[in-house]
């Protein structure tokens, strides 16, 4: 009886774990599925945002621009229509609320009855205007025609020098910025923090007597348990002063202030895990090199690294996976500008930051474009 009751627990607990694996296997690749789906749909979407056009003359041969093309005109570095393909014409900028320089508020209309209209003959008067308003006030079968908006593509987005998802009338969707400002970050992590993180694990592992190192490694794990808030003002007040004092710039949050405090943050799990590897090392194995003539150290570089190497990769990818997605130490002390970098002594910005950043205005905006209007 009793041996059945212990077949039907093992069975029992068996096909518990193998449900629970299963339904947590399903749950990631869910996930997955979710995150890259809603990532596709950037590129079915214009940068012009939904309730707003982008309208020109009907006589106006230009009818198709990029994101780009529409930043600089509006901001004025383009300001003739040849240079976008057009006829020899000054470009004359507009946007909804400059229409009360045209008009009085009688004609307008007190509610805004009239403003389509008074829009519309406005754009018929000048042919060379590019006029920003929302879809509501334009009109059909009028003198103005919609400008035509290149959708995001994963070329732009890739090789995009500009971050600026906020910017009206086109936002500009550039994530180069964003990964050279991530991958230089994490590099300098990792190349500080690599080389003191193994060898302090060396250090426990095979040198530190017994006492030390019952000290020593609870106070390091204690390190991995810190928020990284904590880390990141850390980083602003004593890291960011000194970067810019001896360096001598103007401000000290750059990406070397990021590699340094990610690299602080990342020693404690490379320790941990790297030294856990090494003492794991078969104590055969060692007195075996001893034995035949090696010293100490010949015994830790050929015997004992080999044989922990899987355990030390596992920490080397560990540390860099909290390196590249650590968002507040990070956002605290590199100085989030959206520029591509050409010295790690440069202010950055990285993925996990900007996500951190800019988060709370996708609710926002999607509130207003849904519920508010000129």
């Amino acid at each position: 009886m009793k041996t059945i009751f212990k077949k039907v627990i093992s069975k029992f607990v068996e096909g518990l774990l193998m449900m629970s694996g299963t339904v947590t296997t399903l749950a990631v690749l869910f996930i997955v599925f979710y995150l890259f789906k809603e990532s596709l749909g950037l590129f079915n979407m214009t940068p012009v945002e939904d309730s707003y056009s982008v309208l020109v003359n009907k006589n106006n041969p230009v009818k198709k621009l990029s994101a780009q093309q529409i930043k600089l005109v509006f901001d004025q570095e383009i300001t003739n229509w040849k240079q976008l393909g057009g006829n020899d014409a000054e470009i004359e900028l507009f946007r909804t609320e400059d229409i009360s320089n045209y008009y009085s508020e009688d004609e307008i209309g007190k509610n805004f009855e009239h403003l389509a209209q008074r829009i519309n003959e406005h754009i018929e008067k000048h042919r060379g205007i590019i006029a920003f308003v929302a879809s509501e006030y334009e009109m059909k079968n009028a003198a103005s025609v919609p400008l035509s908006v290149d959708k995001i593509t994963l070329l732009e987005l890739m090789k995009g020098k500009e971050w600026f998802p906020t910017a009206q009338p086109a936002a500009q969707f550039g994530v180069l910025p964003l990964l050279m400002g991530t991958l230089l970050v994490s590099l300098g992590a990792i190349l500080l923090a690599l080389p003191f993180g193994i060898a302090a694990a060396i250090y426990l592992a095979e040198i530190a007597d017994t006492r030390f190192r019952n000290i020593a490694k609870p106070l390091i794990e204690l390190l991995a348990g810190i928020p990284s808030v904590v880390f990141g003002f850390f980083g602003l007040v004593v890291i960011v002063p000194m970067v810019q004092q001896w360096f001598n710039l103007p401000v000290g949050e750059t990406a070397l202030a990021g590699s340094i405090v990610l690299g602080i943050m990342a020693l404690p799990t490379i320790i941990t895990v790297s030294e856990d590897a090494l003492h794991n090392t078969p104590r055969s194995m060692k007195e075996a090199s001893l034995a035949l003539g090696a010293n100490k150290w010949q015994t830790i570089l050929r015997v004992v690294i080999p044989y922990s190497i899987s355990g030390i990769t596992t920490a080397v990818i560990l540390g860099i996976g909290r390196a590249i997605g650590e968002t507040m130490a990070v956002l605290m002390v590199t100085g989030n500008a959206a520029v591509i970098p050409h010295s790690i002594l440069q202010p950055v910005r990285t993925i996990p930051a900007t996500i951190a950043a800019e988060l709370g205005e996708a609710p926002l905006e999607d509130y207003i474009l849904k519920h508010c209007s000129f």
